[in-house]
């Protein structure tokens, strides 16, 4: 079995609610856990796990052959990320850490005055406490595109996944191309909200993106004593989305976060009760 946590809004505690959600499941089934917040990634260290490098994730950049170029400006026109730069009756500039790798500029250019390369754009990394597996991506400081990163990690899960019981993907916050990579794959998702008003905003705007990608999404409601659930409630409500589980604040949360120590609550095992029915 796949399951996203995701939610939207930086903040509300996907990454530790995914750490102790799979720890816990951990304790009698095999779990991967892949931490794809690659611009961002700290699943090892709310786990207390010591990471080691699997491999480099390349991706191909263009190499201009000016001798050939005739200065027609068609690579910049149909590059999709503005990576290559042109002014007329000049050669083509290029940004190389704008670039996705996608060719485009390769396959228009009229007289093959561009062929491929490569650079490193980020990093998989490996590490194991007990029966679970940590899987995360980093992304090299500085490329714009993290969600070649993220494919690398799906192509990575994709090659284990048999292995394990439950597959757990911890997707960065928002709902743009990195989170879609991250969820695409899934059997479900879990969406993290706090009841505030722009946890509201982001649950219903994560909402309405797995319904278009036809993940079916449950909600959990952290830190629920500090706001009003009414809110979240409402766009449940509006999204036929199940709330499996309410999580109060605590300051024990906070101590065993900063400790690097996996959270422990009796809604913890709730949720874990979930996924072993789903």
């Amino acid at each position: 079995m796949k399951i996203a946590i995701t939610g939207g809004k930086g903040g509300t505690g996907k990454s530790t609610l995914a750490t102790a959600i799979a720890s816990l499941l951990a304790k009698d089934k095999k779990v991967l856990l892949a931490d794809c917040d690659v611009d961002c990634p700290g699943d090892d260290l709310l786990l207390g796990i010591k990471l080691k490098k699997l491999e480099n994730v390349e991706s191909m950049v263009p190499v201009f052959d000016f001798e050939k170029c005739i200065q027609c400006g068609k690579c910049a026109k149909n590059c999709p990320e503005n990576a290559i730069v042109y002014v007329q009756g000049k050669n083509p500039f290029f940004i190389p850490d704008q670039c996705i790798g996608c060719r485009a500029c390769q396959i228009v250019c009229p007289t093959g005055a561009i062929t491929q390369a490569k650079q490193t754009i980020g990093e998989i990394f490996l590490g194991k406490k007990n029966s679970l597996v940590l899987l995360s991506g980093k992304i090299k400081p500085g490329i714009e595109e993290s969600s070649l990163v993220v494919n690398a990690v799906k192509k990575k899960i994709a090659l284990q996944e048999k292995d394990f019981d439950y597959v757990i993907t911890d997707t960065a916050a928002g709902t743009h191309c990195p989170v879609i990579s991250a969820l695409l794959g899934n059997d479900c998702a879990l969406a993290v909200a706090e009841p505030t008003p722009l946890g509201a905003h982001d649950l219903n705007l994560i909402l309405s993106l797995n319904e278009k990608l036809k993940i079916k999404t449950s909600i959990i409601i952290n830190r629920s004593d500090i706001g009003s659930e009414k809110m979240i409630e409402k766009i449940a409500q509006e999204h036929k989305a199940e709330i499996i589980a309410k999580i109060p604040y605590s300051k024990e949360f906070q101590r065993r976060y900063c400790a690097g120590i996996s959270i422990e609550h009796k809604m913890i095992e709730k949720i874990s009760d979930w996924i072993k029915k789903y």
